[in-house]
């Protein structure tokens, strides 16, 4: 029998539930704790540390929404980003749990459930958990000193792509605050993850933020944490994210947009590695290792007067300027097969490469996206294409314009959203309306499937 790995948190208000639960999941997962409501929740979260949490959508008895079920769904992302969360409810909630997927839930089972269906789902969400967080399933560092290890990051044989991996050898194990610079779709995030796998931290999480997506009103709260009564509504002390990423990484993505008023108080928290949660009076050391990323150009920020001078000399240690993917042709072809052996594993295609005429094509397109782009052309290209080898014809590359056919009209999520219902319809169409063999065609569950037809009124 296979070693039993990962932690699964069960939150169900039923007795009997939790109990057989208790029976049935330790005999597939190393550890199982069960708890009767959300209200000891955030705190289980920091002491047992989940992989996964199977959560009840209903607490209140009087109360049958599902509405805490999507709170506590929320909360636990915003806490632990990397846990996943299924969602245990009722046939009638099916909608709910589909919403509650759309908020970055795993997946859900329907009570009464199937035993092997559930096992199966937790381990699959397992699985995501602990590769997100840095560890194989064998619960050491994914990253560790093995560096064969499956996924690999991709250097290429350019002459930028083979400095900067030395580079990253060098730095990964230490803890140097590293910045990260490059145009959208160069790959700083998955840059920041592959420092972190090399470094000592890989045990522990790494956590992402969009530093420049968080509203004004929110930002100290998502980085620093509150406590309960703060505010209006705050109805639970709240871990922040650099509390999160305590004894491991805080990558602060998109840093250039934080607004000059705030930089003050992030330049605080980094400068003295302690925070003071909103309401609170406490000074908590935090134990960080710093990665920010940016597509501007700060030195410029920092010369007009937005973007504090102290802040960036803080954030600068280690300097990475990722290059764009026109700036280094020889690799595009290389990514664009490993791109293609991956999507042809997952949506089972009969592919064996490509011939000279896609790699040509692929060369000679601009790729304004980078390697973003030419991964979405890719996985269409395999989605829809007909032979055993992929043809220019199939990368529907557009010559007049340098890049993938119909991008003119289109940029960033809208043309990610246009790509993802031309798929979605493909995989209809090819199946004959078979919703279950189309969601297997995309690699997604059921419920995903049966979400994306809603969203696009198919």
């Amino acid at each position: 029998m296979a070693t039993k790995k990962g932690k699964i948190l069960v939150v169900d208000d039923n007795a009997g539930i939790r109990n057989a639960l208790k029976i049935l999941l330790p005999m597939h997962f190393e550890e199982v704790e069960a708890i009767p409501s959300p209200a000891t929740l955030v705190n289980m979260l920091e002491s047992f540390r989940p992989d996964v949490v199977l959560l009840d959508m209903n607490f209140n008895t009087s109360i049958n929404t599902g509405n805490e079920g999507l709170y506590w769904a929320g909360e636990i992302k915003k806490i632990s980003p990397d846990v996943e969360v299924v969602l245990f409810t009722a046939y009638a909630d099916i909608q709910l749990a589909v919403e509650g997927m759309k908020r970055g839930a795993f997946d859900f089972i329907v009570k009464p459930w199937e035993n092997d269906k559930l096992v199966e789902v937790l381990t699959a969400a397992r699985d995501k958990a602990r590769k997100s967080m840095g560890r194989d399933s064998s619960g050491k560092g994914a990253n560790s000193a093995d560096s064969s290890r499956q996924g690999a990051t991709f250097w290429g044989s350019s002459a930028a792509m083979k400095a900067i991996a030395k580079t990253i050898a060098k730095i990964a194990p230490t803890d140097a605050t590293v910045l990260i610079t490059g145009e959208n779709g160069t790959g700083k995030d998955v840059l920041a993850r592959e420092i972190h796998a090399r470094s000592l931290r890989s045990g522990k999480q790494m956590v992402a933020v969009d530093a420049g997506a968080i509203t004004e009103t929110l930002f100290e709260s998502e980085l620093f944490g509150h406590v309960k009564g703060a505010f209006t509504d705050a109805h639970a002390d709240h871990v922040g994210k650099f509390e999160q990423a305590d004894g491991g990484t805080l990558f602060l993505d998109e840093i250039g947009n934080i607004p000059l008023h705030l930089q003050a108080k992030l330049l605080r928290a980094i400068q003295n590695r302690a925070i003071v949660r909103v309401g609170g009076t406490e000074a908590k050391p935090v134990d960080i290792r710093l990665i920010c990323a940016t597509n501007m150009d700060l030195d410029a920020l920092v010369r007009e007067g937005r973007f504090r001078e102290d802040l960036y000399y803080r954030i600068n240690t280690v300097h990475i300027a990722l290059p764009a993917l026109r700036d280094r042709k020889e690799d595009i072809a290389p990514l664009a097969e490993i791109f293609l052996k991956n999507f042809a594993e997952k949506y089972h295609r009969p592919l064996e490469g490509m011939d000279d005429s896609a790699r040509r094509a692929l060369e000679s397109c601009r790729w304004n996206g980078n390697i973003r782009e030419l991964q979405n052309c890719i996985e269409k290209a395999v989605i829809l294409s007909d032979g055993n080898v992929l043809t220019a014809g199939d990368l529907q590359l557009d010559s007049s314009t340098g890049g993938v056919r119909g991008a003119q009209r289109t940029s960033g999520s809208a043309a990610r959203e246009a790509d993802e219902e031309e798929l979605v319809r493909d995989a209809m169409q090819r199946t004959g309306g078979n919703i279950s063999a189309a969601a297997a065609m995309l690699g997604v569950s059921r419920p995903t499937m049966y979400a994306k037809l809603k969203k696009y009124g198919l």
